[in-house]
């Protein structure tokens, strides 16, 4: 499979690209099953180019988190060396962008040009790249020439055998390892045969590999029907797609697997991943096929959540226990985090802080302190932002303080809790105290006298008159200005409080 370090194409059976399907799950089980390369889904450059790389410790993942925090492409050391990062591109220092960024986690870079659906055509990607060979050209040219890993595509054939083969000749050129070629035109569909003697035309004009795809159906219903598929194009391999979503035991030479068994390894992956419950859902379906309206069928379409797929599956035990092996791992971790060491993450600073309730007294809270802290310096009140996480539900804000942003690496498991630990850490990268329980005293005081306020004022209002106590008289002026910068107001409306 590897040569000189590289992932070789030849000889080899692939799990197509196919969208919504080729996820990490489906990935790893025809792995499990046989398969020496696995494909992601088509991404399209324009969305992973916003994306950033995390280390997901709790899954030992890798993932790639858009902006509105998203996972759009997640993998694992398992498959590193044998998955194919595809993507949808138009432009080539785009596509430069988006494989520099996944270079370091995926054996090789495939870009779609056969894909006929208007997701992938539209802007020029995907089979609209056909017709445009220059471009196919650049941006084949520049991911060759910037990434160090190799560099393939996918095409559909072309009207005639001349063209297609001129086609392939030109992209052979550009230094590509391998091209796969679908052996239907952009405007054909699964139903109609597939065109061997174009692909093999292709495969006898071109030195690298050509690995055959469109078989599934017609000629690959079962494993031994894979080498036939590669004889009867010459091709050096064969790419399964169809063939592979319905039922991925396709890829054992032992035989075939009950299409039962192979949706249950294919959920235990989504419950160990963590994968989408609509994405798990729609797989599923698909292997389900014309049993899709069976009891079993008519359960799993009614499913909104994994817990609801795996009760219809009788696998609900499997994914509490997973659930508990999950949050045990993210409670070890958040626990062994250094939570003194501030961390500044473009804009903003960051701390490994987590709100404990019990730590302060009754209705006192950083919040609270922070806000006082920020009317004695005659700043603006601290501004939150607050977001949530969709995979778990978790939310993480970010407060604003003299336009600096502060906010904690833990998730929370409210929002009211996730303002409070970014106003834990805006106070302790400020060097003022926060309120807890056994801090020392160190002659706090009630700065803001407002008792004769009170008709008209929130219960709220009352507790901070109560229970604060104004910030040090004397604190550091120096050690805040070099942190604290910006206009100076005083708020105009009280904050929020839990």
């Amino acid at each position: 499979m590897m040569a000189a370090g590289r992932l070789s194409f030849r000889n080899i059976t692939a799990l197509a690209p196919m969208v919504r399907v080729g996820t990490l799950p489906m990935r790893l089980l025809a792995l499990d099953y046989g398969a020496d390369v696995v494909y992601c889904e088509e991404l399209i450059d324009i969305k992973m180019a916003q994306c950033h790389r995390v280390v997901n410790d709790v899954l030992e993942t890798v993932d790639f988190v858009a902006p509105d925090d998203r996972v759009m492409f997640r993998t694992c050391e398992r498959e590193k060396d044998r998955v194919i990062f595809q993507m949808g591109t138009a432009d080539p220092d785009r596509a430069l962008v988006v494989a520099r960024l996944v270079e370091k986690d995926v054996a090789a870079i495939d870009v779609n040009m056969g894909c006929p659906k208007e997701y992938s055509t539209k802007g020029g990607m995907g089979a609209a790249l056909l017709s445009d060979p220059d471009k196919i050209e650049a941006i084949l040219k520049k991911l060759v020439a910037g990434v160090s890993i190799p560099v393939t595509c996918k095409i559909r054939i072309l009207p005639t055998v001349e063209e297609t083969v001129s086609l392939v000749r030109r992209i052979e050129k550009t230094g590509v390892t391998a091209v796969a070629v679908h052996g239907r035109l952009k405007e054909e569909r699964p139903r109609h045969p597939v065109h061997c003697d174009y692909i093999q035309a292709v495969a006898q004009a071109v030195s690298i590999p050509v690995i055959a795809n469109g078989g599934s159906l017609d000629l690959v219903k079962t494993n031994a029907d894979i080498e036939e598929f590669r004889k009867a194009t010459g091709a050096s391999s064969v790419m399964l797609a169809r063939a592979a979503m319905w039922n991925a035991s396709v890829f054992s030479n032992q035989g075939p697997l009950p299409v039962e068994r192979v949706m249950e390894e294919y959920l235990k992956y989504a419950i160990q991943y963590d994968n989408n419950a609509f994405n798990t859902k729609y797989c599923l379906c698909q292997m389900l096929r014309d049993k899709v309206e069976s009891p079993l069928g008519k359960q799993l379409q009614a499913a909104q959540t994994s817990a609801e797929i795996c009760k219809a599956y009788g696998m609900q035990e499997l994914f509490q226990q997973t659930q508990e092996r999950l949050q045990a791992r993210r409670d070890t971790l958040q626990s062994s985090t250094e939570p003194d060491r501030p961390v500044v993450d473009g804009d903003v600073t960051t701390m490994a802080v987590k709100f404990e309730r019990r730590e302060y007294p009754p209705r006192v809270t950083p919040k609270m302190f922070l806000l006082e802290w920020s009317r004695k310096e005659k700043l603006e009140q601290p501004l939150y932002e607050t977001v949530q996480r969709s995979q778990d539900r978790a939310f993480q804000s970010i407060v604003t303080v003299a336009q600096k942003r502060y906010r904690s690496s833990l998730w929370e498991k409210s929002k009211k809790f996730a303002e409070q630990a970014a106003a834990v850490v805006c106070l302790r990268v400020l060097g003022v105290p926060e309120g807890r329980i056994g801090e020392e005293d160190s002659g706090l005081v009630c700065k803001r006298k407002r008792e004769g306020k009170m008709n008209g004022t929130t219960e709220e209002e009352g507790n901070i008159k109560r229970h604060i106590a104004a910030i040090q008289q004397e604190t550091d002026k120096s050690e805040a200005a070099a942190v604290v910068s910006g206009d100076h107001h005083r708020p105009d409306t009280p904050p929020e409080q839990p």
